[in-house]
């Protein structure tokens, strides 16, 4: 996917987590995520994992979606008046030793939606929200047998970074 330079944009009414609402003449606007909106998130969700899950998107929606703080970040894409992509992320200070840095922690575009330069528009606007916030790094975590979201990734120039993930059964 190379990515697209918007060519119109206009700031978000108010809020400091006013993300820049980018769309080209004929495609997408990405905009912060309205109440209205939290629907189609859950059903775009539900029909790549197969699980509706709706209180978690609840409590995700209540925590990132306020518009209050510049460090948390819910966008969605709108394409003819529907979601049609969400990204999700906020900046961490200091865990790990790290440096205040963007994560990225979930999106998402509809399966018919994909290879249309959306996921690259979502992942350019939060990624200007978060240098607006002062950071200049930005990372994820994805399942490792996920070679759709790794590829899409490495796409935008995304790779290996300093930190690995551990686990352990709580059993």
């Amino acid at each position: 996917m190379a990515p697209l330079i918007p060519t119109m944009t206009s700031k978000r009414p108010a809020g400091p987590n006013a993300a820049l609402s980018t769309a080209p003449a004929d495609g997408p606007i990405v905009r912060a995520v309205q109440r209205a909106d939290l629907d189609q998130v859950i059903a775009i969700d539900a029909g790549v994992t197969g699980l509706e899950k709706r209180k978690y998107w609840a409590s995700v929606y209540r925590r990132y979606g306020s518009g209050e703080r510049s460090e948390q970040q819910f966008l969605v894409a709108i394409d003819q008046g529907r979601v049609v992509g969400f990204i999700i992320g906020e900046v961490r200070d200091w865990e790990f030793g790290s440096p205040p840095c963007g994560w990225v922690f979930a999106i998402d575009v509809l399966p018919q939606a994909r290879l249309g330069g959306i996921g690259t528009r979502l992942l350019e606007t939060i990624s200007a929200a978060f240098r607006r916030a002062g950071v200049r790094k930005l990372r994820t975590m994805l399942a490792r047998d996920n070679p759709l979201i790794l590829s899409f990734f490495r796409s935008q120039g995304m790779m290996a970074g300093p930190l690995i993930s551990l686990e352990m059964d709580l059993e």
